[in-house]
């Protein structure tokens, strides 16, 4: 019996910390999100859009027909787009792992400040232990 006890016990230890793990990568793939998305629109797209808005500004004001503008346009938009996925693709990449490595951190800390207040915890409750325990030896000493 208590070898299935141990069993079950073992296996939702091992349930629990594959949740935690789960956890903590939702946690990092959200902030990565977050990151990339922020800083994936740099100055080096806005002025390649500049440049395209400026290309069928030009080609608009010399006569040139909107059958040719359009997709010229449109082209422009779609580079301009591909560059920001590609870049927000990287930039994720890149987050996802500080975050992965950011996330254990805080964790560790975590269980080192955990650790370090049940040490305080422990040294408080000894020192008032000791406390009581002289003043009532010294209570003894003066009754006796």
């Amino acid at each position: 019996m208590e070898m299935k006890q141990l069993k079950n016990k073992t296996h939702n230890e091992a349930e629990g910390a594959e949740q935690v793990r789960k956890e903590i990568e939702k946690k990092a793939v959200k902030r990565a999100k977050t990151r990339a998305k922020a800083d994936s629109w740099d100055l080096n797209i806005a002025l390649f859009l500049f440049l395209v808005l400026m290309t069928v500004i030009v080609l608009l004001f010399q006569g040139i027909g909107v059958e040719i503008v359009a997709p010229i346009a449109i082209f422009g938009l779609a580079c301009v787009w591909l560059v920001g996925w590609s870049q927000r693709r990287k930039l994720y990449r890149s987050y996802y792992e500080e975050e992965l490595i950011n996330i254990a951190r805080e964790s560790s800390m975590k269980a080192n400040d955990e650790v370090t207040v049940q040490k305080k915890i422990a040294e408080t409750v000894e020192e008032y232990v000791q406390k009581a325990l002289i003043e009532r030896w010294d209570k003894e000493k003066t009754f006796n």
